[in-house]
């Protein structure tokens, strides 16, 4: 296998427990000091670094950040203590760590995160120059995960499609945006399932995990090379056209119009299908909730022209 997994910690001991933990299933590389795990990628290709936080030299989001500089196709997680949470999550937000696990860590809790890890470095590798019919694979499988969604990558490419041409959008456009609109909810790899198939309303904290699904996603597609109407449609597909949006709170036409025209499909398809919190709506009040939608979550110049296309659908 070429996937390789680094833990650094100067604590040997946790090394050693790393290595039994995980050396069945990829090959585990460790260093007991951030310097020597400099030297390491530099002579390894690592698809995963797992630092500790508190260490001697620099601290593990500093030894993060060179690592995301050197080497930014390398998944990033933080191990810290439960009252270094706050770092923790900062690092996230400002997307110098994809996750973070607290000590004392739970076996089962980092083999999660580190499988999730080695299927983000996955995605990017399989992103890179792929075919059409790939990159709609790929988006499929990750929608294996939400199991709600099935088909919903597809039917909001074919709505975006249809809204973009209405739209006048041209035809290389229009491609990217077929390709923006499979893969707009690819970041969800990173989400765990039980958040994702939760019946019910999410709490605060769980809505913060998914809303980092948009920054995930973009940052796998940029590292993949894909184009930047693909990545602005991923990353801004939650944005409101009244600036109460995430991940940037981006208001009306600073919000990129393939993101607007996404981001009215995506809410149409999840109005018309069955989700775990509740029934699916007939297409007219779907419509109708679109309608009440304009000018706060939506652009009304791109809702008016959905009714005569959703005819079609």
């Amino acid at each position: 296998m070429n996937e390789k997994i680094l833990f650094v910690d100067d604590e040997v001991n946790n090394l050693e427990c790393w290595k039994r933990l995980f050396s069945d299933s990829f090959p585990t590389l460790t260093a007991s000091n951030p310097v020597d795990a400099l030297d390491i990628m530099k002579d390894n290709r690592v698809s995963v670094i797992v630092s500790d936080y508190k260490m001697p030299q620099m601290n593990g989001i500093e030894l993060l950040q060179r690592a995301k500089r050197l080497y930014p196709e390398t998944v990033r997680v933080l191990i810290t203590a439960c009252n270094e949470m706050k770092i923790a999550v900062d690092a996230i937000n400002e997307g110098e760590v994809y996750k973070f696990v607290t000590k004392p860590w739970d076996d089962r809790e980092l083999k999660s995160v580190v499988v999730d890890s080695f299927n983000r470095h996955r995605l990017i590798q399989q992103m890179r120059a792929a075919e059409d019919s790939t990159l709609l694979t790929i988006a499929q499988a990750v929608e294996l995960k939400d199991h709600s969604t099935k088909g919903h990558c597809d039917r909001v490419a074919r709505y975006a499609i249809e809204l973009a041409a209405a739209a006048g959008v041209n035809r290389q456009m229009l491609r990217q945006i077929r390709v923006g609109a499979w893969l707009h909810d690819c970041g969800k790899i990173g989400i765990p399932d039980s958040i994702l198939n939760k019946e019910g309303p999410l709490s605060l904290e769980q809505f913060e995990i998914i809303k980092n699904h948009c920054v995930w996603g973009a940052d796998v597609a940029r590292l993949a090379g894909l184009p930047e109407v693909v990545i602005d449609i991923i990353l801004h597909h939650h944005e409101r056209y009244d600036g109460k949006g995430y991940p940037f709170g981006l208001k009306g036409e600073d919000i990129p119009m393939e993101a607007r025209i996404v981001s009215i499909a995506d809410i149409y398809d999840a109005l018309t299908t069955d989700r775990p919190y509740r029934g699916k709506y007939t297409r007219e009040k779907a419509l109708e909730i679109l309608e009440g939608s304009k000018g706060s979550a939506l652009d009304a110049s791109l809702v008016d022209k959905f009714p005569a296309l959703a005819r079609t659908f």
